[in-house]
């Protein structure tokens, strides 16, 4: 079995891909199978959310595989009015929902009772089959994050 236990910034020559939900790209320890059908196990540091187009190797520098996000049930809104696509994102993010942010629309995992939440505000909305990219939180780490701790953490460990 392969273990892709790095993130890699470029890379040569991709050796395969793996296609997977936003579900399975917040974990950091996963048995994966790629879309070739070869076994991988990722062994990757916590606190990242794997983004569609990232590239992860093993340690032996043999196997750069690219990672791909699965098209999945989500609820669309696109809307030109700044406002009211304000407003929608402020009612979902007032429920913790994780959303995808893009000029004119905004993206969630399907939810039948959010979707008619957002069209009681005057939103069209469509469920859709598509690759989920949300924003990744103001404390979760990023790929290019520069190791900072949550600041909640700081305080505990004083206590």
């Amino acid at each position: 079995m392969i273990v892709l236990n790095r993130r890699l910034s470029e890379a040569a020559a991709v050796t395969g891909s793996v296609t997977l939900t936003v579900d399975s790209r917040i974990k950091s320890r996963l048995r994966v199978t790629l879309d070739d059908g070869r076994e991988a196990g990722l062994m990757l540091e916590r606190g990242h959310l794997l983004r569609g187009g990232e590239l992860l190797g093993d340690a032996e520098g043999q196997q750069v595989i690219r990672v791909l996000a699965a098209a999945e049930a989500v609820s669309t809104v696109r809307c030109a009015d700044p406002h009211l696509l304000a407003r929608a994102a402020y009612h979902l993010g007032n429920r913790h929902v994780p959303l995808q942010i893009a000029p004119g629309l905004l993206r969630y995992q399907h939810d039948h009772v959010l979707d008619h939440m957002l069209r009681g505000l005057g939103l069209d909305v469509d469920a859709e089959q598509a690759p989920f990219e949300p924003e990744a939180g103001a404390y979760q780490s990023t790929p290019h994050s520069h190791g900072h701790e949550h600041p909640f953490v700081r305080l505990q460990s004083h206590f």
